[in-house]
């Protein structure tokens, strides 16, 4: 039969003789198409509306403003509300819902200000409607699967529905803007919406994560191999966002096809991505997979940065779109590799909230600075550059045992865990009331050099046969002090100097009434 994208990973869905019956990844899928779709729509409008109309200088305000307005309100709650989302039965199947509901009254607001600076907080809302639905799409997508593998090839699918769908709507929202220009486009886009909004509903009712965080998942999700792999697929999300403002500011001169050419090229990178990348990990580490993928977008950066034009547009945004997604679907590979105890749906809806932050950062950059294409590029590169080298001179300390590096380069020793830092191992006090018990225990050539000299010329030893009743002649006396106060051996040797050692003695007074024989 082939292989469909809207096909469960674990096989056909089970169909009776009543009535087909689709499996949960399925239904997500038809929602997920329905949103890009809608994205795509909302994308070919703007480009044809005041958005890219109103003089530069006047639209980077705007657009600065109302990314901070509407981005940061979202990366501040989202790390909060996010964890009680998860523990709902309902929570990120009423998340889609909504957002979903949102879209089609932020669509008809859009309609109505097209030609007023209100399209802008408009558009910004719609775009954060966008990230919101990417992590809850993320903490969904586990609960639709049974295994890890399957896990894999059902994000390799959407990121190919992805591509699919987003090519499929332009060609009709093309066609409804040569007709009636962005009010036909936003109106088709509404309707698509509207529909992934009633197809919401048939989402799985599942919870994505019943159980709190325990020890071993907190433990797993912070290694070193998820935070160097976390820390470099956040800068490749940064770069995302950078290009995508850099070529919408950069190309406002330009005709409108050309910034549509990009968009396109970009979205068959993530294509080609999406079919390589699962074949690819049969063959290769996915730390290699990212380690290749920063590596290709900085070539390509570079020789965007070199020639300029359309082409060197068209090529980094290509590059960026397959390397951004090669990476991703490596770094969900390497979560479910080394965080085993983890629950899938929770890591990663709060991993996807940390790239939407860093995407946001990145986007921020080219809003407020006029930078050139070129410089851009040159940007890009850099950054590319620097997140694969970081993490493969990280990941090549961390196989070697070998503590990680500080802002000045020397190793830092590995912190004990929480629960050890503030042990000390401190002994009590000697009680001084506690007699040694060394000198009621016979130590022949021990004690005898510690002890006064008895009648015998040697030190007095306590006969161990001596009958009961018999005075110790080392026995404390009635004041607890002993008979005998020797001096006594301590814990590291005698404390007398050894035999033939020079010894001082204090000069004494003659006395006068002596007299010498």
């Amino acid at each position: 039969m082939g292989w469909n994208v809207f096909e469960g990973p674990g096989g056909p869905p089970e169909r009776s003789a009543d009535h087909f019956v689709a499996s949960p990844f399925t239904r997500l899928a038809r929602v997920h198409a329905l949103q890009v779709a809608g994205d795509a729509l909302i994308a070919l409008a703007l480009a044809n509306s005041l958005f890219f109309s109103i003089p530069s200088g006047e639209a980077r305000g705007q657009v600065a403003l109302y990314l901070v307005l509407t981005m940061a309100p979202f990366a501040v709650i989202s790390p909060f509300i996010g964890p009680a989302i998860d523990r709902a039965a309902n929570g990120r199947r009423l998340m889609v819902i909504l957002i979903a509901f949102s879209r089609v009254l932020i669509g008809l607001f859009m309609i109505g200000n097209l030609d007023d600076l209100l399209l802008f907080p408009a558009a910004l809302l719609m775009l954060v409607s966008g990230k919101a639905y990417g992590i809850a799409k993320s903490a969904i997508v586990p609960t639709t699967v049974s295994t890890d593998q399957e896990l894999i090839e059902a994000n390799s699918k959407l990121s190919i529905i992805t591509g699919f769908s987003g090519l499929a709507a332009g060609i009709p929202g093309v066609i409804l803007g040569w007709i009636g220009g962005p009010t036909w486009i936003i109106g088709f886009a509404i309707v698509v919406f509207a529909v992934g909004t009633v197809l919401a509903f048939s989402l799985p009712h599942a919870a994505v994560a019943a159980e709190p965080v325990g020890e071993a998942e907190e433990a797993e999700l912070r290694s070193r191999g998820i935070f160097l792999a976390a820390s470099s697929m956040g800068l490749m999300r940064a770069i995302v966002g950078f290009l995508v403002f850099l070529l919408a500011f950069a190309m406002r001169e330009q005709p409108t096809w050309h910034l549509g050419f990009a968009v396109g090229a970009s979205v068959l990178g993530s294509f080609v991505g999406s079919v390589l990348a699962p074949r690819v990990r049969r063959t290769t580490q996915e730390e290699d997979i990212l380690v290749g993928s920063m590596l290709l977008a900085t070539l390509a950066a570079l020789l965007a940065a070199w020639t300029g034009g359309l082409g060197a547009a068209v090529l980094v945004a290509f590059a960026v779109g397959f390397s951004a997604n090669t990476a991703k679907l490596a770094f969900d590979s390497i979560v479910q590799r080394d965080a085993p105890d983890a629950n899938r749906g929770r890591s990663f809806a709060k991993f996807e909230t940390r790239f939407q932050i860093f995407w946001v950062v990145g986007a921020f950059i080219p809003v407020v600075l006029h930078l050139p294409a070129r410089l851009g590029y040159l940007t890009i590169a850099v950054a590319a550059g620097f997140a694969g080298v970081t993490y493969w001179i990280g990941r090549r300390d961390a196989a070697a045992g070998r503590p990680p590096r500080t802002s000045r380069g020397s190793r830092r020793p590995p912190r004990p865990p929480r629960e050890e830092r503030d042990r000390t191992d401190v002994s009590p006090p000697p009680d001084p009331t506690v007699v040694d018990d060394v000198l009621a225990i016979p130590h022949p050539g021990v004690v005898e050099d510690f002890l006064p000299p008895g009648p015998t010329g040697v030190g007095d030893v306590p006969d161990a046969s001596a009958p009961d009743g018999a005075e110790d002649p080392l026995a404390p006396g009635p004041d607890r002090r002993p008979r005998n106060p020797g001096r006594r051996p301590n814990a590291t040797g005698p404390t007398r100097k050894p035999p033939g050692a020079s010894r001082r003695r204090r000069p004494t007074q003659r006395n006068p009434h002596r007299r010498d024989p």
